[in-house]
């Protein structure tokens, strides 16, 4: 056959015949194990990017791999489509965000349909539908059954361009990662989810998730932060307040010589008495993030608040100071400072000249501290410590503590870095919060009747992006569903990091409109075998989906506690190195890139060119190097499908000469690799690399002269039933053409034959001190002194050899013979 390879109809006409044969459409099947394959679901920009490519590829090589080998394959995609950017390409560009948004979506949807992904589309969902938000909702309902959501007065991130709380995350270098505006610290009442109430869970059930990597383990380990220690209460004196302080380190109480109070403790305003000092600096640590103050890179500072606190163990009056590295967020707000024996302590001591005392001495260590250049942090015995010198660390734990508690001065307690969960926002394009507030009584929820709370379509943007929620009467003037008398609707809606901590749940049956998803669905397909995104969503996306899940199965929703079973996070997408960006001019657009080359030629070089889980450098000469690839595939095959197919019968896979034997046993071998690879390690560019070998035997085997058809037949199929999760269109099509029936999809993975890895003989490289200089077949039976005996008779060898002392000769048996000479 002589036909070209014409990829740009190929593509259309087999994305046509999955799309109108429905053929990933998928159901719940008793009778097959199930594999729920998901890609963590796009934000719809407009535009997919390489980084989308490659995500998404390798989510669709591993669902039809499964579903080829008999699983029962759900592969779904969605869209996370409220949030900032619709709301703000509507104050600019004057069109509102739901068709600013569902314009995006036509569009990607559009895109991912040329790349060949075998989604079930008919599961297809979007967090700004109200059938969607509806159960967002209903889950903020049940939270706040239970106790979960409340709310309360909060210093927060402001942005007082966009109108809106910032997460920490969002904030950089004190300014807007949007706008660039500064940022200034406010205090508002915010809505919050009690994912406290969950921190030991979360973390210790990080230990029945091997399938996760350790990186992003230790990442939530870190951020939920569990330590152990003891609170105690100092009294201020001249004055009835307390100061409470948490510390992991009781042991070095008589080492404090100073406390510090978080700038927002509600303490400073008592203790500093109208300080023009005090109130400048407090005016400062607004206009940082948490992030900025903490950073190990941002320098100590603070300010003597006049005021002292006296130190319970040895009755000592302690300075109290205000500086930028201690947040009201974590533990108490106030810390005790042992500067001897912790670095920011000791570096903000230096700085201000403050005293400093050794209390953990070892036998190397100084006890005076004069001669300390940094802190002690590591272990010794106790000393200007009173009764409890010359305990270890661990015991002067356990003693001061126990000496806390049975004085009534503090006790031993578990104190997580983890907060809660702050899910108010003053934005318009997010899933209304479900609450009113009456004057009668007080903050009620939307009675799960009524919802979805709609979001009003006629809404006015305000240029500054304060939210028009606040000035659409129709929607904040509400009745109370208790009394009936007037209320107000609550205005803020919720982070979209709620929509997107339950959609995989959705996915089960998406079409339910009762309640979120059916039990019977989600305990068939929950939970998620393997899933697939960026490592920037370790922390905050993972952390709420485990949340959710967990609260979910203790209401009796889900039979699992924990969402993914297996995680990958891929590497990104480089172009000179550096992350594509726009404004570093040296994007790559996959609509080029598949009009020049085609979509399977984009899968297949994105796969190949770099491991799954490492960054990937965009090469173009890659690109033609994989589109070469699929022709040569294509011409091969071609070559060979009509004496396929005139004659099916002819030839055996038995008595076969060396070639068939040598093209079947890399055929085979071709199977066992490639399968080993995609099943256990998802090393997707050695599998390709494999059957680009396979490519390459078959192709050698056209030098015989009485090929066998069984043998090369059986090679072709195994060639295009390997690659077809690489290069859906291409493969689909060549099945065809070699007069096979039904889709290439529906067929079963190959099992290697392991008679056929039995080799008569095997090809061995015969170097002279590490250079190659031959190759031989010889049987594989041999033994190293038969592989040296025939290494030392080769001709190149002996030629090579001449005038030179062979010092010694080294045998890899079934792989090389290598002599040294001299």
């Amino acid at each position: 056959m002589d036909i070209k390879y014409d990829f740009q109809s190929i593509e259309l006409k087999w994305q046509k015949y999955w799309e109108d044969n429905k053929c990933y459409q998928v159901f719940e099947d008793p009778q097959k194990p199930k594999y729920y394959d998901l890609e963590m679901f796009p934000y719809p920009s407009g535009n997919l990017h390489m980084g989308h490519v490659r995500n998404y590829a390798i989510g669709d090589v591993i669902a039809r791999f499964k579903k080829m080998n008999g699983f029962n394959v759900l592969h779904p995609m969605g869209w996370d489509a409220f949030g900032l950017p619709a709301e703000n390409a509507a104050i600019k560009n004057a069109i509102h965000p739901s068709k600013w948004t569902h314009s995006n979506i036509e569009n990607m949807k559009k895109q991912l349909k040329t790349l060949g992904i075998s989604y079930d589309w008919d599961r297809e969902l979007a967090t700004c539908k109200p059938d969607y938000y509806k159960f967002t909702q209903w889950m903020f309902l049940k939270l706040y059954d239970k106790g979960l959501a409340y709310k309360k007065n909060s210093a927060v991130n402001w942005c007082p361009s966009c109108q809106t709380v910032l997460a920490n995350e969002q904030v950089v270098d004190g300014a807007c990662e949007r706008c660039e505006s500064i940022i200034e610290k406010k205090k508002l009442e915010q809505w919050f989810f009690k994912i406290t109430d969950y921190a030991q869970r979360l973390l210790d059930d990080l230990e029945i998730l091997p399938g996760w990597p350790e990186k992003v383990k230790t990442m939530q380990k870190n951020w939920i932060g569990r330590s152990e220690g003891c609170e105690f209460s100092l009294a201020i004196e001249n004055s009835n307040e307390i100061l409470s302080v948490f510390t992991t380190r009781p042991d070095t109480v008589f080492g404090i010589t100073y406390m510090v109070l978080a700038p927002e403790h509600p303490l400073v305003e008592k203790l500093s008495q109208g300080s023009g000092t005090i109130g400048d600096f407090i005016n400062r640590m607004k206009k940082l993030s948490d992030i900025d103050r903490t950073s190990s890179d941002a320098e100590k500072e603070g300010v003597f608040t006049g005021a002292y606190a006296i130190n319970p163990m040895n009755g000592e009056k302690i300075p109290i100071w205000i500086a930028n590295y201690v947040l009201m967020e974590y533990g108490t707000g106030a810390i005790m400072a042992v500067p001897a024996h912790d670095q920011r302590d000791f570096d903000f001591a230096i700085k201000y000249n403050i005293p400093i005392r050794v209390v953990i001495k070892s036998e190397d260590s100084p006890l005076d501290a004069s001669q300390l250049n940094e802190a002690y942090v590591e272990d010794g015995l106790m000393v200007n410590s009173g009764p409890f010198d010359g305990l270890s660390v661990a015991e002067g734990q356990k003693a001061i503590i126990k000496y806390m508690e049975e004085n009534s001065i503090g006790k031993g307690t578990i104190n997580f870095r983890l907060r809660d969960w702050l899910i108010s926002r003053q934005r318009y394009w997010g899933a209304p919060i479900p609450m009113v507030y009456c004057d009668k009584c007080g903050p009620v929820a939307i009675p799960e009747a009524d919802l979805p709370v709609l979001l009003p379509e006629d809404v006015e943007f305000k240029p500054f992006g304060e939210s028009p929620l606040n000035y659409v009467e129709s929607f904040y003037r509400t009745s109370c569903p208790c009394c009936g008398q007037d209320a107000r609707r609550e205005t803020d809606t919720m982070d979209t990091f709620v929509c997107s901590s339950w959609y995989f749940d959705r996915f089960c049956s998406p079409h339910e409109s009762i309640l979120p998803f059916t039990r019977e669905a989600a305990d068939y397909w929950m939970p998620v075998d393997q899933y697939i995104g960026g490592v920037e969503h370790a922390i905050l996306h993972l952390m709420y989906a485990r949340f959710f899940t967990k609260f979910l199965y203790d209401i009796d929703m889900l039979s699992c506690q924990e969402p993914f079973t297996r995680l990958l996070t891929q590497g990104m997408v480089l172009k000179d190195n550096s992350k594509m960006s726009k404004s570093k001019g040296n994007v790559v657009s996959p609509e080029d890139i598949i009009a020049t080359y085609g979509a399977d030629t984009a899968r297949l070089f994105i796969l190949f060119a770099s491991p799954p889980e490492r960054d990937l450098e965009w090469s173009d000469q890659g690109v033609e190097g994989s589109y070469r690839f699929l022709n040569r595939v294509w011409r091969l095959v071609l070559e060979y499908a009509e004496s396929i197919q005139q004659n099916n019968s002819a030839g055996s896979l038995e008595n076969l000469d060396a070639d068939s034997k040598n093209l079947r046993f890399k055929t085979h071998a071709t199977i066992k690799k490639v399968s080993e690879d995609i099943e256990g390690r998802f090393n997707f560019n050695t599998a390709i690399s494999a059957i680009m070998e396979l490519s390459n035997t078959l192709s050698s085997y056209r030098s015989n002269n009485n090929p066998n058809i069984a043998v090369v037949k059986e090679a072709i199929n195994i060639l295009l039933l390997l690659l077809s999760p690489f290069s859906p269109h291409i493969c689909e099509e060549l099945w065809q053409l070699t007069g096979n029936e039904g889709s290439v999809h529906l067929q079963k993975w190959p099992q290697y034959d392991p008679a056929a890895l039995l080799q008569d003989e095997i090809e061995i490289v015969l170097q002279i001190s590490g250079k190659v200089r031959d190759r031989m077949r010889v049987p594989s039976n041999s033994t190293e002194e038969d592989l040296k005996k025939i290494a030392l008779e080769n001709d190149k060898i002996i030629q090579a050899c001449s005038g030179k002392e062979i010092v010694k000769t080294v045998v890899v048996p079934g792989k090389l013979v290598n002599i040294v000479v001299r």
